[in-house]
């Protein structure tokens, strides 16, 4: 279907017809041989040569000579438009063809793509005359219709007319307009000419194999919405021959079939093609989308790096804690623990892939950390960090069912407790994209679902292997310190990035619940950080009580924590505003460079970067000084339109962040997950005005 703006402007443009039409009752022309003069055109028939015999055949074409800056369509309009038409009234004996239509040029109108010709447009017919056809001369006769348009349409109505000479021998001469008409008009896909279309959610790849390279490629559809028409074709040529990548006209996880259309490459020569369209299975770096084994291996890569986020870190931590409780268990025991600390978060990366792919089943789309969307899974997940947390400080003892952190339950619950461990180390990955999975994320949730399963199953093995391993060999596990005393105090010590996970969801939940950045849950959430520090001092007076150097830091820790709440966030010089595609198409029409953040609330990756990086100083002013557009895309709660925008650009998740260059060619740059100065400083740099 096509979109609502397409269909608006169709409505407006059929508006515009009509009130033409009443303009031009009469259509020009009596039927009489010659040229007739209508708005914006001249009409008129021509032929090869004038003369054919009885039995031959020959062309004879509809020629429309346009005024400069206007043009006629294509049999493909494009976003709009309507390609001419003509009823021939023909003598008996004589027999005419379809018309013909050559190769034609994209037309930018605005917003839209038109196809078709400016220039002189022809359109040829094969004549053919029957043996009985009598000499002498006859009288072809057409009403031809059509479509004009610059910044408006008219619709034009002429009756025109030709004389043919019916004599035993024809010249062999031809018409020079016809004989190019001729040679533009597209050929069937010959057997030395080899078409291969990928389709993804959001792109579409011709990849196009003629025995040499190509310079030029344009592909023009004969399907309805294969592509977004006004969208840029990036064409790189090949050794064998050329690649196109343009974006399709609606992003959805139904696939085309069949695709057919027009190719028109260098030298003049254009083909038209109908072939089934193959999933993405392996794609080269120019679409922008990794293929399936690079996904899988940075899919695995970027599950290992997740342990080191500040969202796993803490449950790391107590896996960390119950392998060193463990060590005087068997060998096979450790391994079994192993085992199903893994299956938990296989199985917890199943369940979100099947929801993601039953979402967009139904036509919704969703992201990595899509849950983190729902106030009730939050205020969920806020309630049970924060009781793991006080059980880990030693209010009371929850066991190793939730923590794994002892050795007092049976062989059963043991291995129920390292099952869920897993199932609570994947809830809280969620918030964070680690390096190298942003783009196996945004491939894998576009292709179909053995694809999506497999990159996943990848990630969540990378999320498991550093603990699967320490129990699969002995060694490793045996150089980890001995059981005793120490393990009291680091598992205290673990409920501290506990409960700054809570703070930090209660600034979500306030986020979620419709508050801005910089309002009263910013407030809330530095005086709950200023409580969890004061109960770091506490908890130093009651570890080691009456000791001079414990008064005196305790002092100093609750003095910093009484400083949290009062300090001020941070006074952006940046004005940032929503993120909408109109606001971006605006600011690339004037020519302006674009950065468009992706964030969420529940993003702490998003939260790192924006801190330490986008409210760097330098990187400042050196946005301010290029007068870049700046954008923020707050996907906190679900926004279809931000989900359709980061599918665009090969992600599914944040943080994401996307430099639109202040050029014509509005080229983009997609930055790393994880922000350096240095990293932020050279994009802007080479994509600023």
């Amino acid at each position: 279907m096509r979109t609502l703006r397409y269909h608006l402007l169709s409505f407006l443009a059929l508006l515009m017809l009509s009130v033409s039409a009443v303009a031009q009752i009469h259509e020009v022309g009596t039927g009489i041989p010659g040229p007739i003069q209508a708005p914006h055109l001249t009409a008129e028939l021509i032929a090869d040569s004038g003369t054919i015999s009885p039995g031959g055949t020959s062309h004879v074409a509809l020629s429309l000579t346009l005024e400069p800056g206007w043009h006629v369509y294509w049999v493909y309009a494009g976003d709009s438009g309507e390609a001419p038409s003509v009823a021939w009234s023909a003598p008996q004996g004589i027999v005419l063809g379809p018309m013909q239509y050559p190769a034609p040029s994209r037309l930018p109108l605005g917003p839209l793509m038109d196809y078709g010709y400016e220039g002189t447009a022809i359109f040829p017919f094969s004549l053919t005359a029957s043996q009985q056809l009598p000499l002498g001369t006859t009288l072809l006769k057409a009403h031809v219709q059509w479509l004009v348009c610059r910044e408006i349409c008219l619709p034009g109505k002429a009756f025109l007319g030709l004389n043919l000479k019916v004599a035993p021998t024809a010249p062999s001469a031809t018409n020079a307009l016809i004989d190019a008409a001729l040679h533009a008009e597209p050929l069937p896909l010959p057997s030395s000419v080899k078409v291969h279309v990928i389709a993804t959610r959001s792109l579409l790849t011709v990849d196009v194999e003629t025995g040499h390279r190509e310079t030029a490629l344009e592909y023009y559809p004969l399907d309805d919405d294969s592509i977004r028409n006004a969208a840029e074709q990036k064409v790189e040529p090949t050794p064998q021959g050329a690649k196109l990548v343009t974006e399709r006209a609606e992003t959805s996880d139904t696939l085309p079939k069949q695709i057919k259309g027009l190719l028109k490459l260098s030298g003049g020569r254009s083909y038209t093609f109908d072939v089934p369209v193959g999933a993405l299975v392996a794609q080269t770096a120019s679409s922008g989308e990794p293929g399936l084994f690079f996904a899988i291996v940075l899919a695995f890569a970027g599950g290992i790096i997740l342990n080191l986020m500040p969202c796993v870190f803490p449950v790391l931590f107590l896996k960390a804690l119950s392998l060193v409780n463990s060590a005087n268990e068997s060998t096979s025991r450790q391994r079994r623990h192993g085992m199903a600390y893994t299956a938990g978060i296989l199985f917890s990366f199943w369940v979100i892939v099947a929801v993601l792919l039953t979402l967009r089943l139904v036509g919704k789309q969703a992201g990595w950390g899509f849950q983190l969307q729902s106030p009730g899974f939050v205020v969920a997940m806020t309630f049970l960090l924060f009781f793991m947390g006080l059980s880990l400080a030693g209010m009371f003892d929850l066991g190793l069912t939730l923590t794994s952190a002892g050795d007092s339950l049976t062989r059963k619950d043991g291995y129920t407790g390292s099952f869920f461990t897993g199932v609570l180390a994947t809830i809280v990955a969620t918030p964070c994209t680690a390096p190298l999975m942003g783009a196996a994320i945004g491939f894998a949730l576009s292709q179909s679902a053995i694809v999506t399963f497999t990159v996943f199953t990848a990630l969540a093995l990378g999320l498991a292997v550093p603990y699967l391993l320490l129990t699969l060999v002995p060694g490793w596990a045996n150089k980890l310190p001995r059981p005793g005393r120490w393990m009291e105090t680091l598992k205290q010590l673990t409920a501290i990035p506990l409960f700054l996970t809570t703070v930090w969801l209660i600034w979500v939940y306030g986020r979620l619940s419709g508050g801005a950045p910089g309002d009263s849950s910013d407030h809330i959430a530095r005086l709950l950080v200023g409580l969890v520090v004061l109960a770091i001092a506490g908890w130093i007076l009651a570890r080691w009580p009456a000791r001079r150097w414990a008064y005196l830091a305790a002092l100093l820790i609750a003095a910093a924590g009484f400083a949290v709440p009062l300090s001020g966030s941070h006074s952006d010089q940046l004005q940032w505003g929503p993120f909408s595609n109109a606001a971006l198409a605006a600011a690339q029409s004037q020519g302006k460079p674009v950065f468009v953040d992706f964030t969420a609330a529940w993003c702490l990756s998003c939260q790192v970067n924006e801190k330490a990086v986008l409210q760097d100083k330098s990187v400042e002013q050196e946005l301010l000084r290029r007068h870049y557009v700046l954008l923020r895309a707050d996907w906190t709660r679900y926004d279809p339109e931000i989900t359709s925008a980061l599918n665009k650009v090969g992600r599914s998740g944040v943080p994401t962040y996307v430099v639109f260059s202040g050029h014509a060619d509005g080229d983009s740059h997609v930055l790393p997950e994880l922000l350096t100065r240095g990293i932020v400083l050279d994009a802007i740099r080479q994509n600023g005005t």
